[in-house]
């Protein structure tokens, strides 16, 4: 694969990055994005000194197979990757349900490789309009907003998931799963932010029964995640 996919990070086996699933993480090396909450800094450059040979993770699921049941290209942004869909398709033929977490950050990419996955997480920042406030970049929600309508569209099974950074504003929050929700997200996480040493930062929509009864009413499944 060359110098076309950079892995950033791999955990050997996890319960919580694919639902229902034991799971192996691995995680891409690069993202363009500069969220306010990013717990994964260290994998934001695109061009890391180091990064783990491909043909080391594929040993390693080799070895995984008949335990771990699905295998998670997290990041990062693993749509960043030139080899993504290369990635996908040598884990597939391992026999490995394919998830992907993502925050849409190349539609044009996300089209290509969606027919191969069984499962998404998508990350959803804020309101469309506002999501240059998380992210430090224009036009943000633009992209997303055309990712979300591809991933609808696949009937790939998802989840959406929202972190709940202290600078949100409950309005807008409530705003923005309202128009997911009508576009026709079904399943929806909110999750806590944590600082740089792992501290969960309470928000104060996470004290507001009222506020998340309302919201639950808009999907067919609704969780708090922290």
């Amino acid at each position: 694969m060359g110098d076309s996919i950079f892995v950033g990070g791999v955990v050997s086996l996890t319960t919580v990055d694919y639902p229902g699933c034991l799971a192996t993480a691995v995680f891409f090396q690069g993202c363009e994005w500069r969220c306010r909450y990013c717990q994964n800094g260290h994998l934001q450059s695109l061009l890391p000194t180091e990064s783990l040979p491909w043909e080391d993770i594929l040993n390693l699921l080799q070895v995984r197979k008949g335990f771990v049941e699905a295998v998670v290209f997290s990041g990062g942004e693993p749509l960043l990757q030139k080899g993504l869909l290369r990635a996908v398709d040598d884990v597939k033929k391992m026999g490995f349900k394919i998830g992907l977490h993502t925050s849409g950050a190349d539609p044009d990419r996300f089209a290509k490789v969606l027919p191969f996955l069984n499962w998404v997480g998508f990350d959803i920042k804020y309101s469309f309009d506002r999501y240059e406030e998380i992210t430090r970049i224009k036009d943000s929600g633009k992209i997303a907003g055309k990712s979300l309508d591809l991933l609808i569209a696949s009937h790939v099974a998802f989840e959406a998931r929202m972190t709940v950074h202290e600078k949100m504003k409950v309005d807008i929050i409530v705003a923005a799963l309202k128009n997911i929700s009508s576009l026709g997200v079904k399943k929806m996480v909110l999750q806590k932010c944590r600082d740089r040493n792992e501290n969960v930062v309470e928000h104060p929509i996470f004290s507001d029964k009222l506020t998340l009864d309302e919201l639950a009413k808009c999907f067919d499944s609704f969780l708090v995640r922290g």
